[in-house]
Order: C-alpha cells, then sequence, then structure tokens
C-alpha cells in the first residue's frame, strides 16, 4: 500500500514539475545566475539562494498560469496534448492553487532581497499573463510583448546585488530581448501548423515565409551589436575584454549563418538548427560574461 502511495505522490509531483515547465524555468533562472555572479562584489549565499528559488518558482508560476489560460487550446496540438490539464491529470483548481502557493513564495523571496528584484518580478508575470498570453491568438506582435518578461530575468541577478536599474540592467535587459525574436520564430516556424490548429498568431507575417526570414536575420544582427557593446565601454561597470568580444562574434556570426540558412531555404530543418544555435548563443556569452569577470 505504500508503495502504491509513493507511485502516486511522485505521479503527482511529476505532473506539477510539467505544468510549470521545470526544464524552461531553470533555463530562465540561469540567466539571472549569470547577471548575479557578473554584478557581485560580495558574494551573499542568502541572497544567491532566495534568486535562484524565488525566479524559479515565479517562472514556474508564470508558466502554470500560461497552460491554464491555454487549456483548451493545448488540447489542439500535438506538442502540448499530453500536457497535465488537457489529460485530466490536474484540475483547474489544483494547477491554480499550485500557480498561487509558488507566485507568493517566489514573489516574497524576490521582496526579501530587495523591493525592485521582487516589483521586476511581478512586473514580467503581469506582461506574459495579461499581455502577451492574450495576444497570441490575435496578432503576432504577442511576441514582441512577451520578449519583455523574457528579457527581465537576465537583469534580475544585476538589481538584486544592486537594487536598482541601471546602464547595465539595461544593456543585459537588450541582449537577451533581441535574442528573443529569431529564438521564437524558430519555434514557430518549426510548430508553425500545430499554433495555427490552436488558433495562434506566432510568425510576423503568418507564413514561413521571405518575410519572416529575413525578420529572424534582422534581429538576429541586431542581437549581435547589442551583445557587443560591454566591450566598448558605454555599459557602466559591465564590460567585457577583447578575447570575449571574439568569442561572442564568433558564436554570433555562427547563429546569423544559420539564420540566412533559413532565409535561403525556407525549411524546417534549418529553424530547428536556428532554434538549437539560439539556446546555444545564449548560455554561451552569459558564461562568457561571467567568466570574463573573473579571468581578466
Amino acid at each position: 500500500m505504500s508503495e502504491t502511495l509513493n507511485i502516486k505522490q511522485r505521479s503527482l509531483f511529476i505532473e506539477i514539475l510539467t505544468l510549470i515547465k521545470y526544464r524552461l524555468s531553470l533555463s530562465v533562472v540561469f540567466s539571472s545566475v549569470a547577471s548575479y555572479l557578473i554584478a557581485f562584489e560580495v558574494f551573499s549565499l542568502l541572497t544567491f539562494t532566495l534568486l535562484i528559488l524565488g525566479g524559479f518558482f515565479v517562472v514556474g508560476a508564470s508558466n502554470g498560469f500560461n497552460q491554464i489560460i491555454e487549456r483548451n487550446r493545448d488540447a489542439l496540438m500535438t506538442r502540448t496534448l499530453n500536457r497535465p490539464l488537457p489529460t485530466g491529470a490536474l484540475n483547474v483548481n489544483q494547477a491554480i492553487l499550485v500557480c498561487l502557493i509558488l507566485s507568493f513564495l517566489g514573489l516574497f523571496m524576490l521582496y526579501t532581497i530587495n523591493f525592485r528584484t521582487a516589483f521586476f518580478g511581478f512586473v514580467s508575470m503581469i506582461i506574459y499573463l495579461a499581455i502577451y498570453t492574450p495576444l497570441k491568438p490575435v496578432t503576432p506582435l504577442s511576441v514582441f510583448f512577451g520578449a519583455i518578461p523574457g528579457a527581465i530575468p537576465f537583469m534580475l541577478g544585476w538589481v538584486a546585488v544592486t537594487n536598482k536599474f541601471s546602464i547595465e540592467t539595461g544593456i543585459l535587459f537588450m541582449i537577451q530581448f533581441f535574442w528573443q525574436f529569431p529564438h521564437f520564430w524558430s519555434i514557430g516556424w518549426v510548430s508553425h501548423d500545430d499554433y495555427i490548429k490552436a488558433g495562434f498568431k506566432m510568425l510576423p507575417s503568418g507564413k514561413r515565409d521571405n518575410s519572416t526570414a529575413f525578420q529572424i536575420v534582422f534581429y538576429t544582427i541586431w542581437m549581435i551589436l547589442v551583445s557587443t557593446l560591454p566591450y566598448f565601454s558605454f555599459t557602466g561597470d559591465f564590460t567585457i575584454g577583447l578575447y570575449s568580444l571574439l568569442l561572442i562574434l564568433a558564436s554570433g556570426c555562427f547563429m546569423l549563418f544559420q539564420a540566412i540558412r533559413l532565409m535561403k531555404y525556407k525549411d524546417k530543418q534549418n529553424a530547428i538548427r536556428l532554434m538549437y544555435t539560439s539556446i546555444f548563443y545564449l548560455s554561451f556569452i552569459q558564461i562568457i560574461f561571467v567568466l570574463d569577470k573573473f579571468l581578466t
């Protein structure tokens, strides 16, 4: 009997992890961790722990609320029909309870660090759930609004350290903001048929065409340019050396190459390559920023 109970508990736990998209939540928190490590002068284990847990809970709650709102559309898409709400593994009331608990815990932890960290975490949730999510079936401009909460985590670690919004946090925000467009449009390209079934308008032109591909290339170029700004000392205390600049440029050119290939061939295979390249790019440059601080 205890074996059955443990299996049920483990199963419920897995469903909750799926509801909050724990892998995505962890990857988002990685951005906050990176900016904390770039910013700190005196390391605080308490602040660092609160940032990780609070950020994870807030992002997870946002993901969960998103699934609650989109549960009927999720049931129409192959990539999402096995989520906990469409399958009935969790009901709406259970999902709401989980997300409310995580929201309060997460925001409280961020507030314990300082007010601005909690404020930006809260703003991220509001924009994601009250603007981005409702706009997805209405207009491709939803991606623009979605890029705002998507970019906030990369500045959140710096805010946790300094308790202010500054030129450094603005640059961190812009790097991840411009990155969102090639990343999510490559996902939109791959899953376009699924999104159409659910009524989501994710690609800027509404089609897998030259206009969408060109915009992917355009925003990739802007992403690379913004990522190099710390070398030119326009960014306050957030600076990098020459070797870091060259590594960022090399990885950026590789991503641009993949974006240009997508514009040339306009196929799923190159969209998938761009999607994975974009994930590599963001993680790679964040590691470079951190290593640059400690090695130069």
